[in-house]
């Protein structure tokens, strides 16, 4: 599996102690190395304002340019809780510049890739940056991919946090599907927001309770989700935001999940793209600990190198009965 990236994304929050840190990428882009099967690949470029307005309107992105350059060592971002520097809003536009890049190779060649990017994007609205991130990077990406070739794209967030941002887009050939705990951070994505647009585009909120969820229960949640995609969506197009802050031991999130689901998942989301004939692309989103970031990536590589095939086995009766209930009614709105 090939995963693309940039040396460059490592300047944001350099002398910081945040935990969204050039870690994130730097060190993890370093042991993935070590991994026979997965390729990185280090080339990306600055988005320009004309792509980020697929998302952002231009006063947006002046503010942040403007604070960014303004910004004494580190500050907060005036829009929400987001520490920015003087390098913060060219790496913001080179992880945008990376999805980008890592897409392109997708549909080149049909293989699914991993955008190991950082800020984190699924928390930025179209004009409020928070929660870590900047610009929304999936959101961006599906714009683009509407506007230049009509495709119907479905983003499937399995971040710890509901992407807020995200939701904001939806309709006009954008669908999203998130698993999230709530009611915490940003306490969006509760079990009443639920939607389909006119043009047939879906919002589908999963909740989990922040004590936690079985690793069985995760698994069998994105096996049902994977389903109704198929079935009621037929995306042109599948993008994960892939936030591994779910898994056990993260410092920020924390839902109790094994770090293999993440392989698991990969298996459905493999077969989902596989059966529709569509493109697939994972990117970063969250995940604070460094081991889970790298064992989940080489579980999910371990998939794709393998082309593994067929269902994973959990048991649909592990998904809590509340998220039964907001399947079913899903299914109904069809």
């Amino acid at each position: 599996m090939r995963v693309v990236t940039d040396i460059a994304l490592g300047a944001h929050l350099r002398a910081s102690t945040h935990p969204e840190s050039p870690d994130r990428v730097e060190s993890v882009a370093a042991a993935l190395r070590a991994h026979a099967g997965i390729a990185l690949v280090e080339e990306a470029y600055e988005a320009d304002d004309a792509t980020l307005s697929l998302v952002h309107p231009q006063s947006y992105i002046d503010l942040v340019a403007r604070e960014c350059e303004a910004a004494p060592g580190y500050a907060p971002l005036s829009t929400g809780d987001v520490l920015v520097g003087a390098d913060s809003f060219s790496v913001a536009r080179r992880a945008v510049g990376s999805v980008l890049r890592a897409f392109e190779g997708v549909q080149q060649d049909g293989a699914p890739r991993f955008a190991l990017v950082r800020p984190p994007g699924h928390h930025a609205e179209p004009a409020r940056g928070m929660g870590f991130c900047l610009v929304n990077n999936v959101g961006i990406l599906a714009r683009h991919l509407r506007a230049s070739t009509g495709a119907r794209v479905a983003i499937l967030d399995i971040d710890y946090h509901h992407g807020n941002g995200t939701q904001a887009l939806v309709g006009d050939g954008i669908s999203y599907v998130s698993s999230h705990a709530w009611p915490a951070y940003p306490g969006s994505g509760g079990p009443r927001e639920q939607a389909r647009t006119e043009s047939g585009d879906v919002l589908l909120n999963l909740p989990i309770d922040p004590r936690g969820i079985s690793t069985e229960g995760f698994v069998a949640l994105w096996e049902r989700a994977a389903a109704f995609v198929e079935r009621s969506l037929r995306p042109d197009a599948i993008v994960i935001s892939a936030g591994f802050d779910y898994v056990r031991g993260d410092p920020v999130g924390d839902l109790g999940v094994e770090r293999n689901a993440a392989g698991a998942l990969a298996r459905t989301f493999a077969n989902l793209a596989g059966e529709l004939g569509v493109p697939l692309l994972y990117v970063l989103e969250g995940g604070y600990d460094l081991e889970n970031i790298i064992g989940s990536i080489v579980e999910i590589a371990a998939v794709h190198d393998r082309r593994a095939e067929g269902t994973n086995g959990a048991a649909p009766e592990a998904i809590p009965e509340h998220l039964r209930e907001i399947f079913a009614r899903a299914e109904e709105r069809r």
